[in-house]
């Protein structure tokens, strides 16, 4: 029997393991097995292979039990989740629904959770913009909250690697604000658009750029991306339920199936990560606890280096739920500080607007993304009562008008004549949120979920740095949509809306060169646990306002190559 366990734990032994297959997840897999490193990838979720489970992918619209609606059961059973824009009768299964996973809101918090192969790639809105040198300097510039321990130019040539594998549409447009990449052809901004980004240049001297926004799509595929067996982006924005085209970016069809390719990957889904084992006497991690998910059966998985991509808030549960006596509060937690300083996207807000005139003109077709005005506000100094900035969304159409009156073959007729109304805009806000001791994630005392790990227990909210900076972005557009002849124009406040919907969660296990006050170095590693690596969403010491994911991939394949550098130099 001895014998027997023996060989049984050798077979659990791996170079490296992975703790989630999401976007950085996928990436720290494929840049593990590239390098020759035998890698379990371990999720928590059902396994989802590319094209194969994509049930709803190629469906007509009269296919759906309900023409791709929610049922009122649904959205009763699913009040947080059904908030989201992409929850819908064709995607529902890649979502997590609120009753399987509970959690504590100690202020309101909408969770949104994919818990699959793949996570939340297979649903994320693709957009893919570079942070700057501002971005990165942000806090030691005004003073709040931690310093970043990295450049810009520490990891450009990072966010080169990825946007070449992954494939990236976009323009050069030669801003210091928002670093060109390695482009692929970009999407096309309407007539309107381009008027909106013409009138900025005139009136504000190029300081508020209106350019096509960067996205993850294969407008024009490249040898490495048929390698992969993706193809073009086929423009059907039907993104939600899996791309059998892979032309978007995903985990599953992009960096998982590269490192299955490899033949050094072993991934197991259903395998909930309870904790991470320290060994007291190397001073090390030297595996994971795993509940399997269906069997409720303990296994431990051992390997020389651990990567947490579990996604913010459960890669904080882990970490805090992984104690020991060197660790009484959770792996890496020395500080205490560990949960805290949880900060996100403000989407709270947002304006409408209409365009009376190029009526020679219509929008056809879908594209998947609109234009894109960068940060403007506090980038090279500060300039205003509020900390940092602000991004926004910016897109014009010209909605069809339908005259429904009639009946029978008058109303036939009626329906089929197209009747198309002014153009109309609309803009969304994405504000920097500061990071704050007062918002944080912590383990529940006492409750559990099936799997025996503490429930989260969330504290997260606006302040007035938020509220300043909503008003800012709200009378700056409303300028900015006057002085380009737009009329009609709407402030839209999102009231429902509560931290969390953004689905841009991050912070809590934060990078920094102060062991005091962050719990990561420059490399994504715990201070005090150095063959732990953090490079999900949350590491991130600040936010800034371009959507994450983009430097999740960087900062994970920075990492993982640093990783592989040191266990080759026995340091790990």
């Amino acid at each position: 029997m001895s014998n027997f366990n023996i060989d049984s734990k050798k077979q659990r032994t791996f170079d490296a393991i992975v703790v989630g297959s999401g976007i950085s997840g996928g990436w720290a897999a494929k840049e593990l097995c590239d390098n020759g490193l035998k890698t379990l990838v371990l999720e928590r979720g059902r396994d989802v292979k590319h094209i194969v489970d994509y049930p709803t992918t190629l469906k007509e619209p009269w296919e759906f039990d309900h023409l791709g609606a929610l049922t009122k059961e649904m959205k009763d059973a699913n009040p947080i989740a059904t908030k989201c824009y992409a929850f819908n009768e064709d995607s529902s299964h890649f979502f997590v629904k609120d009753k399987e996973h509970p959690y504590i809101q100690e202020k309101p918090f909408d969770w949104i959770r994919g818990y699959q192969v793949g996570g939340k790639s297979l649903l994320w809105a693709r957009g893919t913009q570079r942070w700057s040198k501002y971005d990165f300097e942000g806090p030691a510039r005004d003073g709040f909250d931690n310093h970043w321990p990295i450049t810009y130019q520490d990891l450009a040539p990072w966010y080169s690697h990825v946007e070449i594998f992954a494939g990236v549409s976009g323009n050069k447009d030669g801003l210091e604000q928002l670093p060109d990449g390695e482009f692929l052809r970009p999407h096309e901004q309407s007539c309107v658009e381009k008027h909106f980004s013409s009138e900025m240049k005139k009136h504000y001297k190029g300081n508020r750029p209106v350019i096509i926004g960067r996205c993850a799509h294969l407008t024009d595929p490249q040898p490495i991306h048929f390698k992969q067996g993706r193809a073009q982006c086929q423009q059907r924005d039907l993104c939600q339920r899996g791309c059998p085209f892979g032309g978007y970016f995903s985990s599953n069809a992009s960096t998982l199936p590269w490192a299955q390719n490899t033949g050094n990957m072993t991934l197991r889904p259903n395998s909930v990560v309870h904790s991470i084992i320290y060994d007291e006497k190397s001073g090390k991690a030297s595996g994971v606890k795993v509940i399997d998910s269906k069997t409720k059966e303990e296994i431990h998985f051992y390997a020389k280096i651990i990567f947490l991509n579990a996604a913010t808030i459960n890669t904080n549960l882990i970490l805090l739920n992984s104690k020991s006596n060197r660790f009484p509060n959770g792996l890496g937690n020395d500080n205490g500080l560990m949960g805290h300083y949880i900060h996100f996207h403000n989407f709270h807000t947002g304006v409408s607007a209409e365009y009376e005139g190029m009526l020679e003109s219509k929008t056809e077709g879908i594209r998947p993304n609109g234009s894109y005005i960068p940060r403007f506000r506090n980038v090279f100094k500060q300039e205003t009562d509020f900390l940092r900035g602000y991004a926004a969304g910016f897109s014009a159409r010209r909605p069809i008008i339908t005259n429904q009156e009639g009946i029978g073959q008058e109303l036939k007729d009626n329906l089929f004549q197209k009747k198309y109304g002014n153009w109309q805009v609309g803009s969304h806000f994405m504000g920097e949120t500061i990071p704050k001791h007062s918002n944080y994630v912590k383990l529940d005392g006492s409750k559990k979920d099936d799997w025996g790990v503490p429930l989260a227990r969330l504290h997260v909210d606006f302040d007035d740095n938020d509220r300043k900076m909503e008003q800012d972005y709200q009378d700056q557009m409303a300028e900015m949509l006057t002085l380009a002849g737009f009329k009609n124009i709407k402030s839209n406040p999102k009231k429902t809306w509560n931290p969390g919907l953004d689905i841009h969660e991050m912070g809590g296990v934060i990078m920094g060169n102060d062991p005091k006050t962050s719990q990561l170095n420059k490399w994504n590693q715990l201070h005090h646990c150095k063959n732990v690596f953090v490079t999900d969403g949350a590491s991130m010491t600040s936010n800034s306002t371009q959507n994450p994911s983009l430097t999740y991939m960087a900062l994970t394949a920075r990492a993982a190559n640093y990783a592989v550098a040191e266990l080759k130099k026995k340091n790990l």
